[in-house]
């Protein structure tokens, strides 16, 4: 486990594409005057010794340089020390949908990136809560198991695109059935399942299913996202919008927020249903009903002692500076009996 304590610092790497650009337009404007001045091989005679590969080092020693003294600004931590604390809280397994119909963008930017930005939030707002991440769409997969490192959460909430499941479609009843394997017999917290959906849901059996996982003690709470009047979705290239999908007969798929079907599926499951348009809404919303269970005590590992590490990256910084300044231009012995690039024919 590592942290990093001034995250600020991250700017300084800014510098390093400008080096490259300013050693870029050098190299253009010297090679334009040596051009006007005489040809390839006048000066190799009037400058015998001069090195284009030690230049390109220098440059490329000044961005390490630059690089490692960045970090070390912002100066990570390693945990070194493991322990055990005592912990009050509930388990929370969020279900996010990655189906290719959360790519439209009827809410902003889209709907998968909403359903990231509500999760993370809600996360955000967490105390010592357990959270758990299953991705669905035609079939459900693990994501990130129960866990209270958030920050490891958060990291693979980020990787969740709509192209890492092959099998497409939108089967809740898939996510509400593995959700029910997350959850720890043996500890008898409060379990909570919050679907993050459009809602159209290709499955007519996950009002029945989540009526079932309600029996094994889970609450189940969906958030809508998306708008009721639809829209269509994108097929993008690097970005841009190449096109939009359509069915069979060409015409452009509409697809549409169903809150008939997410209310449906968290009143089985003594829930409810919230709108996600709205973030702070969602996440005050949650907070309420969270604050409002019984909180169970359970043991969880933490790290307790973390140690710097800034100075192996200013010590690497310092040393490619060092080398920068001592190293010139010109080609020394070492470098003509190494004949990099074939420099010396």
């Amino acid at each position: 486990m590592y942290q990093l304590e001034e995250k600020i610092w991250f700017w300084v790497l800014g510098v390093i594409p400008v080096i490259i650009l300013l050693f870029l337009v050098l190299q253009f404007w010297r090679y334009s005057a040596q051009k006007k001045f005489a040809d390839k091989k006048s000066l190799k005679r009037l400058s015998p010794n001069r090195s284009i590969f030690k230049g390109v080092l220098k440059m490329v020693l000044l961005s390490l340089a630059f690089g490692c003294l960045a970090i070390a600004l912002v100066n990570p931590k390693i945990g070194t020390k493991l322990e055990t604390v005592k912990r009050e809280g509930v388990d929370i397994v969020f279900a996010i949908d990655v189906s290719k119909s959360m790519l439209a963008e009827d809410i902003a930017p889209n709907r998968l990136e909403k359903s990231k930005q509500l999760v993370t939030q809600i996360i955000n707002n967490l105390a010592s809560d357990r959270v758990g991440i299953i991705a669905y769409a035609g079939k459900a997969f693990p994501q990130l198991p129960i866990t209270t490192d958030y920050a490891s959460a958060k990291m693979f909430l980020q990787s969740m695109n709509t192209d890492m499941l092959s099998s497409q479609g939108t089967a809740i009843n898939e996510a509400i059935k593995l959700s029910r394997t997350y959850f720890d017999d043996e500890e008898q917290t409060n379990r909570v399942l919050i679907i993050i959906s459009d809602g159209e849901d290709h499955s007519e059996a996950s009002a029945a299913v989540a009526e079932e996982a309600s029996e094994d003690g889970i609450q189940i709470f969906t958030i809508g996202v998306g708008d009721v009047k639809g829209g269509p979705i994108p097929e993008k290239r690097n970005g841009v919008v190449l096109n939009y999908k359509k069915d069979s007969q060409g015409e452009t798929v509409i697809t549409k927020l169903n809150e008939e079907t997410l209310r449906e599926i968290a009143s089985e499951a003594n829930g409810v249903y919230i709108n996600g348009r709205n973030t702070n809404e969602v996440v005050d919303n949650i907070r309420e009903i969270l604050n409002a269970m019984d909180k169970t005590e359970f043991e969880a590992k933490q790290f307790a002692d973390f140690k710097d590490q800034f100075q192996w990256f200013l010590g690497f910084g310092i040393f490619f500076l060092l080398l920068d300044v001592f190293l010139l231009e010109r080609k020394t012995a070492w470098l003509k009996k190494l004949n990099l690039f074939n420099e010396n024919l």
